[in-house]
């Protein structure tokens, strides 16, 4: 199948080939026929099967068909988790819409709100938001959601995740009865099906991978390493192995910036992204990922979902996620557009149990690889050896302590001499 066949416009079929697309994936060819009839979608798919363009495309081509008359309207919603995703989203409503007479905006917080509230003022026919910053120009009358047409909710998984789903009933609330909804979720546990059943009506449900399965071209491997080891295992495969682009997630913000930090020490060029980075921190720390300025990309769930990297060939999880499906997410950063990746899980005794729950969602054991040829450095993962040298409690106090310590010595000095005396 070509694209087209698929009932596209001529000028969308010129975006998609220069971007050098002939055919499309699975769930492009499933997807893109259903949405340009009108129907609702529930759509399943891993990350890296081009389910982004396969909203796009047909989105765009059904808004190009009807262009309204006067002031343009807010005519379609894609809602997403997080800020790095509604920038990537966005980008590609551009990439394709670009021979189009359509006018499109991403609006999400970290940023000040002045330029979004200008380009909503100024009318536009496409909005791509996340769930708090929309609201909050909602509520002081900037963006009107009562024309909106198509409604699409991204990585609906991940947005209950992170407890978004009161925000999505709110959006929801703010949308006309009257229109066409898309859900697209890489997993489908029951609160996503709960919520398509009040969001979607009639909907085709499509799926190119089974629920919580992850990508055939990913080869995962667990390595068995104790917390104060895997500092030291980690920055051992990456020199060994000469990975030059490696995403490497942590539980804690606080365990990205220190893990960055030592592995900076360690001659691995690295930056660390989380929620507390602002914006503007978080856009360079990729970028510079991307272009290879870094080496290794520290970061935590935030990320998971949110990161576009097609040639990313490494992911490491030096934590587990508390949460299984999150494995899923996470590891779906690599082996994307038909590139092969590794997804390598360090596992200490502690994170057992959380790997057999991983295993018991896959269906399947994560194979286990020796650490060959790695040799432990010496007190694992702690302080370098010139912190030990510091005083410690057990020695000879210093400074105002030491005065009052000898002047109590000195007093029994005196008063023993003084009782031998009488």
């Amino acid at each position: 199948m070509s694209f087209d066949s698929l009932g596209l416009s001529a000028a969308l079929l010129r975006a998609v080939a220069a971007q050098g697309y002939a055919e499309p994936t699975p769930i492009q060819a499933r997807v893109i026929p259903h949405v340009l009839e009108g129907r609702d979608v529930l759509a399943g798919a891993q990350t890296g099967t081009g389910k982004t363009a396969g909203f796009t495309l047909p989105m765009l081509e059904r808004l190009s068909r009807a262009a309204p008359c006067g002031k343009r309207r807010i005519r379609a919603l894609i809602l997403t988790p997080t800020r790095e995703l509604a920038a990537q989203v966005h980008a590609s409503v551009q990439t394709y819409g670009k021979h189009l007479p359509l006018k499109s905006a991403v609006i999400f917080g970290g940023v000040g709100p002045h330029p979004q509230i200008v380009a909503l003022r100024n009318g536009l026919d496409i909005l791509v938001a996340t769930p708090g910053r929309l609201l909050d120009h909602a509520q002081a009358g900037h963006a009107d959601l009562s024309h909106v047409e198509i409604f699409v909710l991204d990585e609906a998984d991940r947005m209950l995740d992170m407890g978004f789903l009161p925000a999505i009933r709110r959006v929801i609330a703010l949308l006309p009865r009257e229109r066409q909804s898309l859900l697209f979720s890489a997993t489908f546990p029951e609160d996503i099906r709960a919520l398509s059943d009040k969001l979607l009506r009639t909907p085709v449900r499509v799926e190119v991978a089974p629920p919580n399965a992850t990508a055939d071209r990913i080869e995962q491997l667990v390595h068995y390493a104790e917390k104060s080891e895997k500092r030291g295992v980690l920055s051992w495969l990456i020199g060994k192995g000469n990975w030059r682009q490696v995403l490497v997630f942590t539980r804690t913000k606080h365990g990205a910036n220190r893990l960055a930090e030592q592995l900076e020490n360690d001659g691995h060029t690295s930056a660390a992204i989380h929620g507390n980075k602002s914006q503007g921190a978080r856009t360079k720390a990729l970028a510079d990922f991307k272009q290879g300025g870094v080496r290794v990309l520290v970061a935590t769930d935030i990320a998971a979902r949110g990161l576009d990297i097609d040639q990313l060939p490494h992911v490491v999880n030096y934590d587990l996620p508390d949460v299984p499906e999150y494995y899923v997410h996470r590891i779906g950063r690599t082996g994307r557009a038909g590139r092969e990746g590794l997804a390598v899980s360090l596992v200490s005794k502690d994170e057992r149990p959380a790997l057999q729950a991983i295993e018991r969602l896959l269906g399947a054991r994560i194979p286990h690889a020796p650490l060959t040829g790695y040799v432990p450095r010496p007190g694992g993962d702690a302080p370098p050896r010139r912190e030990s040298r510091q005083p410690q409690p057990n020695r000879q106090p210093q400074g105002a302590d030491a005065h009052r310590q000898r002047n109590r010595h000195g007093g029994r000095r005196r008063a023993n001499a003084g009782r031998r005396a009488s």
